[in-house]
């Protein structure tokens, strides 16, 4: 009987002793996901957000969605046995050079079309392919209220037809190259962008401070809009759609910021757009005023007018 006791009391602290080790593995598994971001980190996740959120958003509505949110990139990308070095690799291998042979991702090549060449810098690619693997990063919503406020129904007006412009815009440079792009815009972006606003019932304009196209003229108090959005975007701080109502109308305005992509025909004259993609500018936009931009900054804004009255109809 002792003996039964003895064997008893030995099983019960030897689980005692597993469980306490596997509760020290896991509190210190939790620790070390919860540790502050190092500085690569956050490099790496502001790279994320410079380079891959303009398409890749976790916060679009998903009408507005041009490509996959990049929770989805990891999921498709990432499994129990991906080392770190591996992950990296099998991302840059198809930034560098996108395919569909080489995409893991054929729904969303179905759904949104390849992936465009763009020349993205491999050390900021393996930055941001770090900070993906290593953290948690941003889900879309799940649970969206039924009830929009007007806030996000200017953003889903502004975020559809930015999707529409995308898909067609990043499937002309992919089939047919930047230089197909500029005729692309020149020809089709206010058929494209009027035919939004007449599905949406609803008034859409992008303007700017420093138009391609004159017609495209931002008014004093758009302007100023821009300057606002500009110092608060330079500043690193969060940005909020502006939002007015007038007259049973309701204003809606939201900054459009530059990728690299876009860099291809508004960035630096001299070392970023090609001279044949830059004369063939220069002749259909004889006041373009849109070049010399770098990535990240406010090349214009969404200006969206509904009525206040189909609001959530």
């Amino acid at each position: 009987m002792k003996t039964r006791l003895l064997e008893i009391t030995f099983l019960s602290l030897l689980i005692a002793s597993f469980a306490s080790c596997n509760d020290a593995k896991q509190k210190e598994y939790t620790e070390a996901k919860t540790v502050q971001p190092t500085v690569a980190a956050i490099e790496g996740k502001k790279l994320m957000e410079q380079k891959c959120n303009l398409c890749h958003s976790p916060s679009s509505q998903e009408t507005g969605r041009i490509a996959p949110p990049m929770v989805a990139v990891k999921s498709h990308y990432l499994d129990d046995n991906t080392s770190k070095e591996e992950f990296a690799n099998a991302i840059w291998n198809f930034v560098e050079k996108p395919s569909k042979a080489k995409s893991k991702m054929k729904g969303a090549v179905f759904n949104f079309g390849l992936m465009p060449y763009q020349p993205f810098n491999e050390g900021d690619i393996r930055k941001i392919a770090d900070y993906i693997y290593d953290y948690k990063i941003e889900e879309p919503s799940l649970n969206a209220s039924e009830t929009l406020t007007p806030s996000e129904i200017g953003m889903e007006y502004a975020l559809s037809t930015k999707k529409e412009l995308g898909k067609n815009l990043m499937g002309t440079i992919q089939s047919k190259g930047t230089l197909e792009a500029v005729t692309f815009c020149n020809k089709q972006a206010y058929p494209i962008t009027d035919s939004m606003a007449t599905a949406q019932n609803a008034k859409i304009k992008r303007v700017s401070d420093q138009p391609r196209n004159p017609e495209n003229q931002a008014s004093v108090k758009e302007i100023k809009y821009i300057k606002d959005f500009k110092r608060a975007i330079a500043a690193g701080n969060e940005v909020t759609p502006i939002v007015e109502h007038t007259n049973g109308m309701t204003n809606f305005y939201y900054p459009i910021t530059t990728n690299t992509m876009c860099l291809q025909c508004h960035g630096n004259s001299k070392t970023q757009i090609e001279p044949l993609v830059l004369n063939t500018i220069k002749n259909l936009y004889p006041e373009d005023k849109a070049l010399e931009y770098d990535v990240n900054q406010v090349r214009g804004i969404w200006a969206i007018t509904f009525d206040d009255n189909s609001i959530n109809k």
